[in-house]
């Protein structure tokens, strides 16, 4: 049974577009930028804003609605559908306070397939002491079980590919990825041999 390891933000839900719609555009009713022009990922640049400023929305936005993240519908219909066939875990780059967010999330969610939890803190206080994995290719070395990575993040996958591992590139606006739509990119999973 093949193991595929899912991201969390922006693979199994939509985070992005949700801060987007549900906070950005409520605080900031002149914006004319649609979601589907949001061409980079941290988005700062793109709205205008300081890194800073963008962090402190969405980490109130994960504080007050990440409990409610809907799932992606055409993921969790494919796991409904597929789920079965394969051994599946997450793995997201999060900041530690809101790690058990994330995880209860996937649990709630997905957690019929999903069975494993993993992070790696996408901001770190102190790395010279942390003994853990500092990138999710490290850990997925480490951890040596990967069949396939599913990521919406280009330089994630570029390293995956490095190991070598298997990738998708999930579809979102601010990626490489303008060939596949997210139903493509199920479909081709469900044709691993």
């Amino acid at each position: 049974m093949k193991t595929l390891v899912w991201d969390v933000d922006d693979v199994l839900n939509n985070l992005m577009s949700d801060w987007y719609e549900h906070r950005w555009r409520r605080e900031n009713s002149r914006s004319t930028l649609g979601y589907n022009q949001i061409s980079e990922n941290p988005p700062n640049r793109v709205l205008g804003i300081s890194m800073e400023a963008y962090l402190e929305s969405l980490d109130a936005f994960r504080r007050s609605d990440g409990r409610s993240l809907e799932p992606d519908l055409e993921v969790l219909r494919w796991f409904e559908k597929q789920g079965h066939r394969f051994r599946h875990v997450a793995l997201t780059a999060v900041p530690i306070e809101f790690a058990d967010i994330s995880a209860a999330w996937v649990m709630r969610n997905f957690g019929k397939w999903i069975r494993s939890f993993h992070v790696i803190p996408s901001r770190s206080t102190d790395s010279t002491q942390d003994p853990y994995d500092k990138t999710k290719a490290e850990f997925l070395v480490r951890w040596g079980r990967a069949d396939l990575v599913i990521d919406d993040n280009n330089a994630i996958i570029e390293s995956v590919r490095e190991i070598p591992l298997e990738a998708i590139l999930w579809p979102r606006p601010w990626n490489q990825n303008k060939l596949l739509t997210r139903m493509n990119a199920l479909e081709s999973i469900t044709q691993l041999p």
